[in-house]
């Protein structure tokens, strides 16, 4: 594995005011992210599991403290030139998949590559190997409201990785399936981890799905309070 950082924060606070609400959801935040590495943070809701995904992946600005990504501080950069590093470097997988529902699977997987400007007969036979990678190969066709659940969040995972991010952040991305389902989804982001070398930031209350992790961090009220290097089995 290699030691070459690919995201990382520093010093990172998170504070929401509304009217005489405020809430300090993180409060001092440093994570870094190896190439190829799986990291699991676990936590209790309202822990600021999710808020510090979304700080990672550019989705909201700290209140303080940086996010680096592939070496560009995210601070120094907004609009298109914050999409385009987002859309290159980084995948995201959801709990609920966020697929079109009037698009097609293969249409669905295929959008991040055509918003990067890749020509459609490209981004469709990038989109179509990585279906049939993630064993979606025969609803290539379908929409998402005709897939299983498993089968939705598998072409989440497609979707996930077709610019060939660096790394991955996925947000309870077992959440709404059967142990079975989970299991299999778990095996494929493994495998792909392994082939790929891309890494996996991933916020889970699975703790199966932690200790097969490299690391699992432990936040408590904002803070990442403990890591943990799960025993090899």
């Amino acid at each position: 594995m290699s030691n070459k950082i690919i995201l990382e924060c520093k010093g990172l606070t998170k504070r929401y005011q509304q009217g005489e609400l405020d809430v300090e959801v993180l409060k001092g935040v440093d994570l870094s992210i190896e190439a190829g590495s799986r990291v699991a943070i676990m936590g209790a809701s309202g822990s600021g599991k999710s808020t510090l995904l979304h700080l990672l992946g550019g989705l909201e600005k700290p209140t303080t403290g940086e996010v680096i990504l592939d070496q560009v501080n995210l601070n120094n950069i907004n609009g298109s030139k914050l999409a385009k590093l987002r859309n290159r470097s980084l995948g995201f997988i959801y709990q609920f998949h966020h697929l079109l529902g009037e698009f097609t699977l293969l249409e669905n997987v295929a959008m991040p590559l055509l918003i990067a400007n890749q020509s459609i007969k490209e981004a469709r036979q990038q989109a179509n190997e990585l279906l049939d990678r993630v064993g979606l190969s025969n609803r290539v066709q379908h929409k998402p409201g005709e897939l299983s659940g498993g089968e939705r969040q598998r072409a989440a995972i497609a979707r996930a990785l077709i610019n060939h991010p660096n790394c991955v952040l996925a947000d309870e991305p077992t959440g709404n399936l059967d142990s079975k389902t989970a299991e299999n989804i778990y095996q494929l982001m493994q495998e792909l981890n392994q082939e790929l070398q891309v890494s996996f930031l991933i916020v889970t209350h699975d703790i199966a799905l932690a200790n097969r992790m490299d690391t699992v961090l432990q936040m408590e009220d904002g803070l990442i309070v403990d890591s943990i290097t799960p025993p090899k089995k």
